[in-house]
Formats: structure tokens, sequence, C-alpha cells
């Protein structure tokens, strides 16, 4: 009875706080009150069920484990604590041990509640974010914004939340006020900005919230358990295969519109020769005579949704052309949707080269995204099914055929992927042997290895990671490390030593169609050969690079649940060689060369200057104190002649880059955000940064380069060096 009355309590809440928004004028209408799905309930009591007997570290659904859902789902929908206010907490704090009730009683009420007065109180923050754009504000005065605001307390009051949100607005004003932007134009786009997050609220639906609740349970157990509704579960296996079935078409959301922001070579879009980028999608038809659906203003998940299909089939879409009026002449475009392969996102290589003196030495770089394979096509027998090891050992062939004299695979931001595509890459390099070990749930340890006798390439051979590589990333590292195949070179890898599965969880309660989901279950632990565990601690590099992040930030040792740091005995296996005497001298001339090469100097100086700023989480709200910091930084930055910026890196800036010739321009901070900008302009951007100098890379390649000219002459073998050979300098 207490319960319900506060369901009711709640409810009644909610409807004053639509009531107040709405009085805001030109607010989209108020988020729906969602309400949980039969077939949703069902599937929480199957996740719960194989949770509790199959996670490898398995814990019991009770009132314990409710209040780490209940404190795992509050982060997951407001970390930064600028959306509740701890009399909702209060309010809320009766659901604490509720949550297992919830999901073993089939009656999702509670966590529902919880999301639509998050719902609420999101659409009721932006519109008093719009209520303060015509008041203006002091930028005279001496106060700070605190942007990070994870480990702050609840604000206590609707004042005090207020007041977090008049310096939110103030910053996002003054980012736009310092980029040279006029007080109209400011608050047109702010306005804009804040009624597009009003939207994006009204528009979230029960699968929504369902699929929230649902990894605040999984991701209580440990962090890389996962719930992914039907929808979120096509787009893992697309990235596993890297295929689908569609147009050929990267869509993006600009001002209500489905905009064509790339075509993929190959694709039925590029080769019908009918649509180009910047043109916009109005509507989409089933077949040439289809009921044509007006999509504009829909999120873009559904528009990409009704556009894919069945191979084969047709798909008729209503078509505003790239820089056209909304009034002006549409066309359609009808096109039969093919199998697409993701190419861009798929292995690649190049070839640079270092020179020494009067002796020039090239370096074949293979950069691998992630650890893909379409494994329904590798079971259905076909023989162009797609993988990442297939693809680099046919690259390995085509860098033979140039010559190169070392190879450097490149894993930075490689968060993992298919365990076998790691153990097959790894075997690529060693042959036969053991490459991984993995422990159960139950204690048992398994070897497993790659059985092919043949290696793709048995030169030098270097491994560049950061603090992103993670996983399966990490399992071919430690083993090129363990093996003294080649040198490991960057940050400390992120330290994910876990093994998940897949579970249909549609095909466990055989239903006809994909209505619950999947899930992403941990069921083991990984070793490398030695023993030792990737688990926490990473892998090592070699030689290392300067760390952008903090390890307290980012990686596993930042969670406060994951599992511990552990050891087995090692496998029986035979190192391929001994890279340890080389180390010294290719650490000190690598360290030599960062004392003295201006890029990495700068770069050194970009981390520093990020993770000073990065520890305050606080940024000034005085505008002659912000420009004097701008001006500084671009000063700094033009005679470095840098393209990063370290203070830019929170918004997606890569480290470690320079602007290609020709264009020295230092980045300036527009104040936009990614779906406010000029498509061509950013697009541009993006070019722009995929052909710049990448200082951390070149250094790899120098040192890779050192290692070539330490062998032997006429070596092509790294790993054959043996501890204390004489060392023949070139």
């Amino acid at each position: 009875m207490k319960l319900k009355l506060l369901w009711l309590a709640l409810v009644f809440a909610l409807a004053t706080t639509a009531q107040a928004a709405s009085l805001v004028s030109g607010m989209p209408p108020p988020p729906p009150e969602l309400k949980p799905a039969q077939q949703q309930t069902q599937a929480a009591h199957l996740v719960a069920g194989l949770l509790t007997r199959y996670h490898y570290k398995a814990m019991p659904l009770d009132n314990a484990m409710s209040e780490k859902i209940f404190d795992h789902y509050l982060k997951a929908l407001d970390s930064e604590k600028i959306f509740f206010v701890q009399s909702d907490i209060d309010q809320l704090t009766g659901f604490r041990t509720q949550l297992d009730d919830a999901i073993l009683k089939e009656d999702l009420a509670a966590p529902f509640v919880i999301f639509n007065l998050y719902a609420q109180r999101v659409s009721a923050r932006f519109a008093y974010a719009r209520s303060l754009l015509s008041e203006g504000f002091d930028f005279q005065q001496k106060e700070s914004y605190q942007y990070e605001r994870e480990k702050e307390t609840w604000p206590k009051s609707e004042i005090e939340m207020r007041e977090v949100w008049r310096k939110r607005v103030k910053n996002d004003w003054l980012r736009l006020k310092l980029a040279g932007k006029d007080d109209k134009s400011i608050a047109e786009t702010l306005n804009k900005r804040y009624n597009n997050s009003q939207k994006r609220i009204s528009q979230v639906t029960s699968n929504d919230a369902f699929q929230t609740f649902m990894n605040a349970y999984t991701m209580a157990i440990e962090p890389h358990t996962n719930y992914m509704g039907p929808r979120t579960a096509e787009e893992f296996d697309i990235a596993m295969k890297l295929s689908l079935v569609g147009i050929g078409a990267v869509l993006a959301e600009k001002d209500d519109y489905t905009t064509i922001r790339e075509l993929v070579p190959g694709g039925p879009a590029a080769l019908s020769g009918q649509l180009k980028i910047g043109d916009r999608i109005l509507g989409v038809a089933q077949g040439e005579h289809g009921v044509m659906m007006d999509i504009v203003g829909w999120r873009l998940d559904d528009t990409v949704a009704l556009i894919r299909g069945a191979a084969d089939s047709t798909v008729l879409l209503d078509v505003l052309p790239a820089g056209a009026g909304p009034d002006d002449k549409h066309q359609l475009v009808s096109l039969i949707r093919k199998k697409i392969t993701l190419e861009e996102q798929s292995a690649k290589k190049s070839v640079l080269s270092v020179k020494e003196g009067n002796i020039s030495r090239r370096i074949g770089v293979i950069s691998l995204p992630g650890f893909y394979e379409d494994v329904e096509a590798r079971q259905q027998g076909d023989v162009h099914f797609k993988s990442a090891s297939r693809d680099v050992a046919r690259l390995l062939g085509e860098l033979k055929k140039e010559k190169v004299d070392a190879v450097l695979v490149d894993l930075r931001n490689n968060g993992g992927g298919s365990l076998s595509e790691a153990i097959e890459l790894t075997g690529l390099f060693i042959g036969r042997g053991p490459v991984v070990q993995t422990r159960n749930a139950q204690g048992n340890v398994a070897v497993e290895g790659d059985n092919n006798v043949s290696v793709a390439w048995k030169g030098p051979l270097g491994v560049l990671i950061n603090r992103s590589s993670a996983s399966a990333s990490e399992i071919f590292a430690a083993a090129i490390q363990d093996y003294g195949r080649g040198l490991v070179i960057g940050e400390p890898s992120f330290g994910k030593g876990t093994v998940q599965t897949m579970i249909d969880l549609d095909q466990i309660a055989k239903n006809d169609k994909p209505v619950f989901g999947e899930l992403k279950l941990t069921i083991a632990q990984f070793f490398r050969v030695n023993g030792g565990t990737t688990q926490l601690r990473g892998v090592a590099p070699d030689i290392g690079f300067p760390a952008v992040t903090d390890v307290e930030d980012f990686g596993e040792s930042s969670f406060d649940n994951a599992l511990p740091w552990m050891q087995v005995k090692a496998a029986s296996y035979s190192p391929a060689g001994n890279l340890k005497s080389l180390q010294p001298i290719l650490l000190a001339r690598h360290e030599a060369r960062a004392k003295s090469d201006k890029d990495f100097l700068c770069l050194q100086e970009d981390i520093a200057r990020f993770r000073l700023q990065s520890g305050k989480h606080l940024v000034s709200l005085n505008e002659a104190e912000r420009r004097k910091e701008r001006e500084d930084q671009e000063a700094r930055q033009a005679s470095c002649a840098a393209g990063s910026e370290a203070g830019m890196n929170a918004q997606g800036k890569v480290v470690g880059r320079k602007p290609a010739p020709g264009n020295n321009k230092p980045f300036r901070d527009d104040g936009l955000q990614a779906d406010e900008r000029n498509l061509a302009t950013e697009l541009a951007a993006e070019n722009a940064n995929k052909n710049a100098k990448d200082v951390l890379l070149n250094e790899a390649v120098h040192i890779l380069g050192d290692e070539v000219g330490l062998l032997k002459p006429g070596s092509r073998f790294a790993a054959s060096i043996s501890p204390g050979a004489p060392l023949h300098p070139d």
C-alpha cells in the first residue's frame, strides 16, 4: 500500500511538472508517460534467470542487488546530477529495495516511474534554459562553471539547480561569443539547441527506458555484461560482421531532416547517380507503389529501420535535393536494397618511410579498428566471409610485395571484438601455438591457440596501443609481447580481461519475431600465456608514450565492481625470440628524439595542460579571463603548428595530430555541437583530420626503423635476436 501511494504521488508530480513546462512558449510536447510492455517484463525475468545462473560472477537478485541496481540506474539517467534534485531522490528512495521484485514478479511499474520522472525533469531543465536566453548575461563577473558534477551531491533545491543551469547556459553563450557570434545569433542557436533536447526527450520510447534499466541491472554485477534491445542487437551484429542490407548511405539528422552524409562506394545509392551528399529524405515507401511515410522530424534510428530491408527489395525515397528550399521540387528515387560491406571500418594499410642518414626504411602500417567477423557467413560456408584476420593476412601479402622492412599493427582505439579473430590474428605472426587461456566460473582453465603452422609475416613487428585498446586487442598485444615476437608501443591498455558471449533471448523463448533482444554475458576471464592477466592492469608497453588519460578516470580500474586481478599457471609455449636486449637502445633513441622533436614536445605539453585542466573540472565565466586563455592557447598552437588542442580533447579532438601541409590554422572552438555545423564544413574538418600528421604513429614508425637498423646486416627477423647477441648498427 505504501509503495502504491508513492507511485500515485510521483504520477501527480509528473503531471504538475508537465503542466508548468507547457507554459513555456514554443515548447515541444511533454515527454509521454511510458509504460512497460508485456514482452519487456518477460524478457527481464528471463535475463535475471540467466544472470543468476550462468554469469562468471553470478549473484542473487535480492534486496542487496536491488540497491546496486537503483544506484546504477540513477547514474545512467543523471550521472552529472543536473536533472534530479535531492527531494526527487528522497521520493525515489522507496524503490531502492523494490527493483528485484519488479523483475521477478514481472511488474516493471517502479523503474518506469523513475524513468518518467527523469524525462519530465529533463524537459523542465531545458525549458528553464530557454527562458534564460532573453535575459542575457554579465560576463564581467568573477565566477566559474563546474562542467563535471559526477562526484558532487544532488542539488538541494530547485533554486540550487537553477543556479547550476544558469551557469551552464552562460558557458554555452560565452563559447559562442568568443567564437565571434553576436547576441541575436547566439540566442537563436541556443534556443534551437535546447528545443532539440526537449524534442529528443519527448521522443523516448518504452524500449529506451527498458534498455536503460536492464543495463543498470547487468552492469551492477560487472561492467561488461549488457542487455541489448532488438534494434541495438541488430546494430551490434552489423558492427561485428561489417555488413548490412540497405541502400549504402550514411545518414545524419540535420534540422529535423534525415540528411545524406556519405555515399558508400559501390552501393545502390552511389551507383544510381540520383543521390548526393546533402540531399534530404522526406519520405520512405516500401516498393514502387507503397504508401509514402512522412519522416520529417523522426528519430534517426526509426528512419534507418524503415530504409533497411530484405536484400533485392525495393525502397522508394522522397528526396529534397541539397540546397533546395522546403517548397522546391522533390525527387522520387527508387533503389534496390543490396548487401553493403562497411569497408571504411575494415583493416587498412599504408607504407611510411623513415630515414637514418642516407638509409631509408619502409614500414608497413596496418590500422585495425576492431576484431570483426561475419560468423553467420562463415557458418554457411561463404568462402568470402568478412573477418579481421583474413583482411590483415591479405594486407600482409601486399606489404611483402611492396618490400617493407617492418610491420606496425595500429590497435589504438580498438575496443576488441571476436576472441577467435584475436587468436587467428596472432597466429599470422607466431604460427602454431597457444595464444590465450580462459578460466570459466567453475575455475576450469582452457588453453586456446592457433593451429595454422604458416606465418604470414616473419619480419620485425610492432604493436601500437593506447588506453582505448581493449579486450581482443589486449589478447593480441599480450601474446606478441609474451612470445618476444614484437615490440608493444604506446600507453598501457584498457585492462579488460573478460570474455563475453551473445545470447539470443528470442531463440531461448522460441519467439517468432525479435522482441526480447539479446544479452551479452560475461562467462570467463582470459589470461596471457605466461599466466598473468590483462584484467585491471592492461598490457604495459615495452616503450611507453605520454598517457593522455588518468587510470582512475578511464579504463577497467575506474570501475568500482571490476573483477580482480589474478594469475593462473603459465601455458606450455616456446618464445619466438627475445627483444629485451634491444629495448634499452630503442628507448634511449626514442627519448632523444622526444627531447628534440618539436611536434612531440608540443604533444607532451598539450597532454600536461589537458590533464591539469581536466583535473580542475572548472572553467571561468569571466569574458576577459576566457578570452586571454583562448588567445594564449591559439598562440601556443600557432607556435607549435599543432592541430590538436589539449583543452578540446573532452570534445572529441584527436591527441597527437598536426595539420597537413598548407593547413596550419590552429583549431578554434566554435561553440557549436556536431549537429549544428554546416555539413560541408563538418566533412571538410573530418577529412583534414584524416590527412593530418599523426605524431604518435610517426614516432612508433621511427622506433621500428631503429629496430631494423640494429639487426644483423641482411637479417629481416627481429624475433631471431637472442639475449646478449651482438648488435650491428647500420
